[in-house]
C-alpha cells in the first residue's frame, strides 16, 4: 500500500532552485527575529546584562538541534521536511502530529506578522486601515512564492540583508561611541556599564531564568534552513556550511548587538517599551532613527510571513504525499512549485488575519504562546528522531559525513533544556495558560488521525472484499 502510494508521487519532485547565497542568508534570517529589534528592551529589563548568557546557552542548544536536523536530512536526500524522517523513525501518527503542528506554528507566526505589517505601515500612513497593508503584503508574497522557489530565496536574501546591515550598523556605531567615551543622557558609553549597575545579574537568578522565554522565542524559525534541503542545489555542501556558521552568527548578531547596547546605555536606562536600536541611533544624532528601525522591523515581519507561506506549503505538500492531507495538495505546477498547498496555506493565513480583528487580543496572545510550545515540541521530536536514527541505522551513520557532535549527551542535554523552558513558561502568567490549552491541539490531532486511519482501513477492507468477490 505504502510503496504503491509513493511511486505516483515520486514522479513529481520539488525543484532545487535555491543557491548557496540564498540558503546562507535564509539561515541568518531564521536566526534573527523581530524580537531582537523590538523585544530586546523587554528582555534586557528583565535579566539585565545576564541576558548575554541566556543567548549564548540558547544559541548552543539551537546549534545542536540544527546539527541533529542536518544529520537526519543528509542521511537521506529524499527527505524534504520533518515529516519524512519522523515517519521513518517514529511512525505515521508522530509524522501526522508533527507535520500539522509545525504547519500551525508558522500559520500563527504569519498571523502575528501580517498584523505587524499593518501596524508598522501606520507609522508613516496613520490614516491607512490596519488590515490593508497586511492584505497587500500577503497577495504579493503569494504571487512571488508561486513564481519559482528561486524567487522565494531571492526575497529572503534581501530581507535578511536589511536585518544584517541594521545590526552591523548598530555594532559599528556602538563601538565608536564606546571608544570615544560618548556621553549619552544616561552617562558615558563604557564597557563598565555591563557590571557597574548592580552586577551582571541585577534581578537575581529569577530574572535570568524568566528571560529564557523571550530568548527562545527569538530563535523560533532557525530550523527553516532545514526545510530548504529539498530545494537546494548541492545540499550536501550547502546545508553543513549554513548550519556550522550558526554559532558565529549568534555571536555577532545577538551577543554583539546586545553587548554594544548595554555598554552604550546602562541596562537600567534602557526603556523596555522602546527599541534599544532607536535609543542608540538617536543618541548619535540620527533624527530618522525611529523611521529606519520601523523600516527594518517592517521588512522583518514581511520576511517572517514569506517564510511562513513557504514552510507551511512545503509541510502540507509532504503531508499530502502520504495522504495525511488532501491528495490534490501534493500537486506541483510546471515550475515544480506546490501551488495547491500554497493557496491552501495562504487562505488559512488570510482567515486568521480576519479573525484577529474579531477575537479579543487575549486570544491572539494565547495562540502565539501555543505556537511557542508547539515549536518546542517540533524541536524535541527532531532530537528524539535523531536518537532513534543513530540507534537503528548504523549503516547510514557510518557513511554520513555530517554527524551531530557529543551524541548522545547532546540529545539529552537538548531535551532537558526544552523541558526547562516548559517549566519557565509555566512560571510566567501570560504563557501559563498555553501549557494547559496546547494538549487540546494534540488530542484533536490524535483523534483526527485515528478517525482517518479507521476510514482508510474500512476502504481497504471493502476494496479487498470486492477483489475476493471478483
Amino acid at each position: 500500500m505504502k510503496a504503491g502510494r509513493g511511486n505516483c508521487m515520486q514522479e513529481q519532485k520539488l525543484a532545487r532552485g535555491l543557491k548557496n547565497r540564498h540558503v546562507q542568508l535564509i539561515a541568518i534570517g531564521g536566526a534573527i527575529g523581530t524580537g531582537l529589534f523590538l523585544g530586546a528592551g523587554k528582555s534586557i529589563n528583565l535579566a539585565g546584562p545576564s541576558i548575554l548568557f541566556a543567548y549564548i546557552f540558547t544559541g548552543i542548544i539551537c546549534f545542536l538541534i540544527m546539527r541533529a536536523l542536518g544529520e537526519l536530512l543528509l542521511s537521506n536526500l529524499n527527505y524534504h521536511s520533518f515529516v519524512d524522517f519522523v515517519r521513518d523513525y517514529l511512525g505515521d501518527m508522530a509524522a501526522f502530529i508533527t507535520g500539522w503542528t509545525y504547519w500551525f506554528c508558522w500559520i500563527s507566526i504569519a498571523m502575528a506578522d501580517l498584523t505587524a505589517v499593518g501596524l508598522y505601515t501606520q507609522y508613516w500612513f496613520p490614516s491607512v486601515p490596519q488590515w490593508m497593508p497586511g492584505l497587500i503584503a500577503l497577495v504579493i508574497l503569494l504571487f512571488m512564492n508561486l513564481a519559482t522557489v528561486k524567487l522565494f530565496g531571492e526575497m529572503e536574501f534581501w530581507f535578511a540583508l536589511i536585518k544584517v546591515i541594521a545590526i552591523l550598523a548598530l555594532i559599528v556605531v556602538g563601538i565608536f561611541m564606546i571608544i570615544k567615551g560618548f556621553t549619552t543622557n544616561a552617562g558615558a558609553a563604557s564597557l563598565t556599564n555591563l557590571w557597574s549597575h548592580d552586577g551582571m545579574f541585577p534581578n537575581g537568578i529569577s530574572g535570568f531564568i524568566l528571560s529564557f522565554q523571550m530568548v527562545v522565542f527569538a530563535f523560533v524559525g532557525i530550523e527553516l534552513v532545514g526545510l530548504t534541503a529539498g530545494e537546494t542545489e548541492n545540499p550536501e555542501k550547502v546545508l553543513p556550511k549554513a548550519i556550522n556558521s550558526i554559532p558565529i552568527r549568534v555571536l555577532i548578531f545577538y551577543i554583539g548587538a546586545l553587548f554594544v547596547i548595554m555598554s552604550v546605555y546602562p541596562w537600567s536606562a534602557i526603556n523596555p517599551t522602546e527599541s534599544p536600536f532607536v535609543q542608540v541611533f538617536i543618541a548619535v544624532g540620527i533624527a530618522a532613527a525611529a523611521g529606519i528601525v520601523n523600516f527594518v522591523v517592517l521588512t522583518s515581519a514581511a520576511s517572517a510571513c514569506n517564510s511562513a507561506i513557504f514552510s507551511t506549503s512545503r509541510m502540507v505538500y509532504s503531508l499530502a504525499k502520504e495522504k495525511n492531507a488532501p491528495v490534490p495538495l501534493a500537486k506541483l505546477d510546471p515550475r515544480k512549485v506546490p501551488f495547491n498547498a500554497l493557496f491552501f496555506s495562504t487562505a488559512v493565513i488570510l482567515v486568521s488575519v480576519v479573525l484577529n480583528y474579531v477575537i479579543p487580543e487575549g486570544v491572539f496572545t494565547l495562540i502565539t504562546s501555543i505556537s511557542t510550545v508547539c515549536f518546542i515540541f517540533v524541536w524535541g521530536i527532531t532530537v528524539i528522531s535523531h536518537l532513534k536514527y543513530r540507534k537503528t541505522r548504523p549503516d547510514l551513520v557510518k557513511i554520513n559525513k555530517f554527524k551531530m557532535p557529543l551524541y548522545p549527551f547532546a540529545n539529552y542535554l537538548i531535551l532537558a533544556f526544552l523541558a526547562f523552558i516548559l517549566v519557565v513558561l509555566a512560571l510566567a502568567e501570560d504563557t501559563r495558560v498555553a501549557l494547559f490549552v496546547t494538549p487540546v491541539w494534540f488530542i484533536m490531532l490524535i483523534a483526527i488521525y485515528k478517525k482517518q486511519k479507521k476510514k482508510a482501513n474500512l476502504v481497504d477492507q471493502v476494496s479487498q472484499g470486492q477483489v475476493v468477490e471478483n
